[in-house]
């Protein structure tokens, strides 16, 4: 089992493919300074602010250039994409990305998009009879690998003293999930919303990410750029940043019109995309640039440390062969764009 989690986690990363000519076109001046022909961004059905952005058509406006839009199921798949250099910018879970740095993926965090609440929980299956963390033992779970849920589910069982060998844990992207937990293939899973508003109408909560960060299991969603195209292009990824701050403005100030347009790009409800969505923690850049999480200047904060020991415990769990010093982490937190986009 644990040989397989090693390949699941990071095989996938040693696969380089051919470079997509989609991601990156040749550079144009426009206006003195050096654009790309298109930005190639991946996004995930997540109730967050890049989709209220995605569908109130900001991307394009700000960046001054062509956007493709790539969808995936898990931070595990974006990897993947930065790995064959297909995407410029994505978006991803606190999880693989701390993987991510650690298999040396040539790409920085810069931007979170939310820190994890309820919004990503452990579901149980009615008829599965469980009250209990505690009593999955022998039962059948599923979760994406590599992923932020992946990481709670692992510490929800360490904490509640269960092995690895007590549970049955099934890699499966979130729409399989679903698919399984209709079919009765499995008696629960830790997964994300919008996939587990679905789950609920035939289970209930055992736990949550906002609980486990209660007991200092952090998870986030993040935003991450490639090395070369935010070095090549600052100006976009500071763009960037401002589209993301705009949403946030937008939720603030009027959530309904943003569960409108999160509704939209998640086929769900405007009274559900406001419920999902509150189940998360939405961040202005201002209060990312505190020593909370990027910090600011040469001064790092504490989201290097979160993501080193979030790669130290999947060491531990044998998800992950090693580890590279809190340095390395460092180097791949860049709050920099951030305090351009706020200037």
């Amino acid at each position: 089992m644990n040989r397989t989690w090693k390949l699941l986690l990071t095989g996938g990363l040693t696969l380089v493919l051919a470079v997509q000519l989609a991601a990156c076109g040749e550079s144009k001046e426009t206006g003195g300074q050096a654009k790309p022909e298109a930005v190639t961004i991946g996004f995930q059905d997540i109730p967050n602010d890049e989709i209220v952005a995605k569908v109130k058509g900001w991307y394009e406006d700000e960046l001054g250039v062509k956007v493709n839009f790539k969808k995936f199921d898990s931070g595990r798949d974006v990897n993947n994409a930065f790995a064959s250099k297909s995407i410029d910018i994505g978006l991803m879970g606190s999880t693989p990305a701390s993987v991510g740095i650690a298999t040396g993926l040539e790409y920085e965090v810069f931007w979170i998009h939310d820190v994890i609440g309820a919004a990503e929980s452990l579901a149980v299956k009615n008829s599965a009879k469980v009250n209990t963390v505690k009593e999955l033992a022998g039962k059948k779970v599923a979760v994406p690998f590599s992923s932020t849920a992946h990481y709670s589910l692992l510490n929800a069982l360490e904490l509640e003293g269960l092995k690895l060998a007590d549970v049955t844990i099934l890699d499966m992207q979130p729409n399989d999930i679903f698919a399984a937990w209709q079919r009765g293939d499995i008696d629960a899973a830790y997964v994300w919303n919008p996939v587990l508003g679905k789950l609920l109408a035939d289970g209930k909560v055992l736990t949550d990410s906002g609980k486990l960060a209660e007991k200092g299991i952090v998870t986030a969603d993040v935003g991450v750029v490639s090395k070369e195209f935010a070095a090549k292009y600052p100006d976009i990824a500071a763009s960037y940043i401002k589209v993301q701050q705009k949403a946030y403005d937008l939720y603030k100030s009027k959530p309904d019109e943003a569960a409108a347009a999160l509704a939209e790009g998640l086929n769900i409800d405007k009274a559900e995309a406001l419920k999902q969505t509150n189940e998360l923690i939405w961040l202005s850049g201002k209060e990312q640039i505190s020593d909370k999480y990027f910090g600011s200047g040469d001064k790092k904060g504490n989201l290097a440390r979160i993501l080193k020991a979030t790669a130290d415990f999947l060491v531990e769990q044998k998800a992950v062969e090693k580890t590279p010093g809190l340095d390395a982490f460092e180097k791949s937190i860049n709050g920099k764009y951030i305090e351009l986009a706020l200037e």
